[in-house]
């Protein structure tokens, strides 16, 4: 069931999205969508509980926390590509919430709480010599969480590419970006 309101939150945005249009969508009426489901509001919070809670397993496990910043890195981006990819449509919703509810303001305080948590790494990894210089590590995060979160538009698990390859290409790109090895982007 929440799959299908997830996409109907999706196709007519959370606030226009009424009990009306997801009952219809779940061919029930809307007295039997709230013998599951006490509001819309719950709705949401389950929906992007479940996703927020998979990125949390990531960055909570202890490969995101001991190591080197390069290898939480490696271990952080997998698991980021990971969930992208198994929650496309959860993490579509996450993507789209403008902070309207208390229920959207929740869900972008802990988002905003795997910015700071990456963005740590890559400070991290500055201090170890695995990050450039001249990249600051707030950019790096949002330029990896850009990389990673884009994935929602494009990819289909029934296509060709696996989401391990998929983060394979993900640390590939940002380890060299699209030159060739050894090769200089500018002379």
């Amino acid at each position: 069931m929440l799959d299908i309101i997830v996409e109907v939150f999706n196709d007519h945005g959370y606030e226009a999205a009424t009990l009306e249009l997801i009952a219809k969508r779940l061919g029930l009426s809307k007295s039997a969508v709230y013998h599951h489901f006490t509001s819309k509001a719950e709705m949401l919070e389950l929906a992007l509980d479940q996703v927020l809670g998979a990125l949390e397993a990531v960055f909570e496990a202890p490969e995101a926390l001991e190591g080197s910043a390069l290898e939480r890195t490696r271990f952080v981006v997998r698991g980021a590509v990971r969930v992208a990819c198994e929650q496309r449509s959860r993490l579509t919703l996450l993507l789209r919430l403008r902070g309207n509810s208390e229920v959207e303001l929740q869900a972008m305080q802990r988002r905003r709480a795997f910015d700071a948590r990456l963005r740590r790494i890559f400070e991290l990894s500055l201090e170890e010599g695995t990050l450039r210089f001249d990249i600051d590590p707030g950019l790096a995060e949002r330029f990896t969480f850009g990389l990673i979160n884009s994935i929602v538009e494009w990819y289909r698990p029934e296509g060709d590419l696996r989401p391990d390859q998929l983060a394979e290409a993900v640390l590939l790109f940002m380890r060299g970006g699209l030159r060739p090895e050894g090769m200089a982007i500018l002379p």
